[in-house]
């Protein structure tokens, strides 16, 4: 493994080699989105500084943004406390990040009484 990605071994992956990444604009804070990670889109991530993540359904490697063009630049890359979740802050081109054509994929509110 190239040096500059050694810390990814101290990552905790889940039994499927993934770990939860939340992509939020780096401008103004939205969490625009979730998706998995694996060793793989991590160094893909950092050396093309475009979000790739994995895809579950599809089982490959997914580039954020190839077929749509709404890429994600990565501009800061985290992983917190615990090291089992990514946060990627991000520069969402065309400001669209879900899959339904809206900015940000929490959309859905439940009313707290």
């Amino acid at each position: 493994m190239n040096q500059d990605f050694l810390w990814i071994e101290q990552l905790k992956f889940n039994e499927q080699g993934l770990i939860p990444a939340i992509a939020q604009d780096y401008r103004d804070g939205t969490i625009l989105m979730m998706a998995w990670m694996n060793k793989e889109s991590i160094q893909q991530t950092l050396t093309t500084k475009e979000a790739h993540y994995w895809s579950r359904s599809r089982q490959e490697l997914w580039h954020k943004g190839a077929t749509s063009g709404h890429i994600q630049k990565v501009k800061k890359f985290y992983y917190d406390c615990d090291a089992d979740t990514l946060l990627l802050k991000i520069e969402q081109v065309g400001d669209v990040a879900c899959h339904t054509g809206k900015r940000s994929c929490f959309f859905k509110s439940v009313p707290i009484n």
